[in-house]
């Protein structure tokens, strides 16, 4: 297999390029709500009755309010509506889970 670095780079440079950091922020945040989503489900299945531990989620919680907050001094309104939906989705998944 013969790597081209040249073509590489020209990929990155024509393809990569047109990626904002803004839409990279935007897929950080939506990344970061979906790390605990796969384990509140498999909860909610019965598949696992270990929870996530407390530090992950209370520091994804915490860097996700920090995103809202620079959200909401920016009006940035993807992206408040983004994290805002985010933080409901996980609300609900945790109510349904302690309250089943």
């Amino acid at each position: 297999m013969d790597l081209n670095i040249e073509k590489v780079s020209t990929f990155v440079k024509e393809k990569v390029a047109h990626i904002s950091a803004e839409t990279l922020g935007w897929l950080a945040v939506i990344l970061i709500h979906s790390a605990t989503i796969p384990s509140l489900l498999a909860i909610m299945a019965g598949l696992t009755d270990k929870m996530p531990s407390a530090d992950i989620i209370l520091l994804g919680w915490a860097g996700l309010t920090l995103f809202f907050v620079k959200a909401a001094v920016q009006k940035d309104m993807l992206n408040l509506i983004t994290i805002g939906f985010g933080f409901i989705v996980q609300a609900v998944l945790m109510v349904l889970i302690f309250f089943k």
